[in-house]
């Protein structure tokens, strides 16, 4: 059987890294064509060793030169660099299917150019959607790419969805852990610090979407990534806390039956499932659970979830604002220069303030994002 070649956009993240395990436990069905990075160089040499990809991208063209001296002894593997360097590997011939696992904004302009040249979609990047669901879709369909969510909670509902009639969904049902956060007080989280927001109760994440997790922002993500993967509009998608994470999402059906995905809270899990789709994972001990609760968030005291809504209600490049105003927050929150309620006031006041367009294109996006980092950064100071 012939290995499929796969370019990982953000090979040394948290789910490029996990990716790259299940390459490294499936060796005969997969292989790494490129390994991409924006500052990490220690971590892209080490990977590029041990799975000798064609090539390497180091976005940050500052780190060029450090990337292809550490490489010099492996003529086998070319070393690209620069933004415009991710645009064109993933158009590479040999590549089969893309892993879009960069965060933020910076996914969305190479995974454009993966669909234009045809490849198979796996989407970690769920900013891809948020920001510009409605002409990534158009093209997914003008190009006939397959694309398939590796997001744990989009891949349940995947596979809860597959082979039902889209007409008898009522509601999709989104589960989230809560974060750390989820019993504090609003007195509480005034004091929070991002070393208390980073000890996420379940999954191992990055530092960036741990921080969205613990707001709540990263599920108003995950609304709208639905939004656009499955159709349903974002009133017909709820947000269930469920601290076990073991049910990653589920479907609840007109006749009022409800269909879920449950399983280990192992990225791998979704990532091989995109990988390899339809075939399935390992299985689930039902025995070790105990028990699964479920709890409605408080979206007053997680004001994040509130505004993703609101933006994706607005529609537009509302949901583009947002994500930028985010990123610009939740890095903000990291270095310690606002805190953690700080974000949502923000986000809300860039929003307000940001020019907004009802019929966006690519260019608009672009032009919305640096407006909105702009404002966003202004505010904080």
């Amino acid at each position: 059987m012939k290995k499929l070649q796969i370019c990982i956009l953000g090979s040394t993240g948290s789910i490029g890294t996990q990716a790259l395990d299940v390459i490294r436990q499936h060796p005969d069905r997969y292989e790494a064509y490129c390994l991409t990075a924006n500052n990490s160089v220690d971590k892209l040499v080490a990977q590029a060793r041990e799975f000798s990809p064609a090539c390497v991208v180091i976005a940050n063209e500052d780190h060029y030169k450090e990337v292809q001296d550490a490489l010099s002894d492996r003529p086998d593997i070319k070393v690209y660099a620069g933004k415009e360097a991710l645009n064109e590997v993933v158009e590479a011939g040999p590549v089969d299917m893309v892993l879009a696992s960069m965060v933020g904004f910076s996914g969305l302009v190479p995974t454009i150019h993966a669909i234009k040249a045809g490849k198979k979609i796996c989407l970690a990047n769920k900013e891809t959607l948020v920001v510009a669901g409605e002409l990534i879709l158009d093209l997914v369909r003008r190009h006939h790419v397959a694309l398939l969510p590796v997001d744990s909670e989009h891949s349940a509902i995947f596979q809860c969805l597959y082979g039902e009639d889209a007409d008898q969904v009522d509601k999709i049902l989104l589960t989230c852990s809560g974060g750390p956060f989820r019993l504090f007080t609003q007195e509480q989280l005034e004091h929070v610090t991002a070393a208390d927001a980073l000890k996420h109760p379940t999954w191992d994440m990055g530092a960036k979407i741990t921080i969205d997790s613990a707001s709540l922002m990263n599920k108003g993500f995950e609304v709208m990534e639905a939004r656009w993967l499955f159709g349903v509009p974002a009133d017909r998608i709820e947000v269930l806390i469920h601290p076990q994470s073991v049910i990653h999402s589920g479907v609840q059906f007109v006749d009022g039956a409800v269909k879920a995905q449950l399983g280990v809270p192992d990225m791998r899990l979704p990532i091989q499932y995109a990988f390899s789709f339809p075939e399935q994972g390992e299985r689930l001990d039902l025995f070790k659970m105990g028990h699964l609760d479920f709890f409605r968030p408080d979206q007053e005291k997680f004001r994040c979830l509130a505004l993703a809504y609101e933006a994706i209600g607005k529609g537009g490049n509302m949901p583009c604002i947002l994500n930028a105003a985010n990123e610009v927050a939740n890095l903000a929150f990291r270095q310690g220069r606002l805190s953690f309620l700080g974000m949502a006031d923000v986000i809300s006041k860039t929003m307000e303030q940001a020019t907004f367009d009802a019929t966006p294109d690519l260019e608009v996006y672009l032009q919305t994002d640096r407006e909105a980092r702009a404002i966003a950064s202004g505010l904080i100071g």
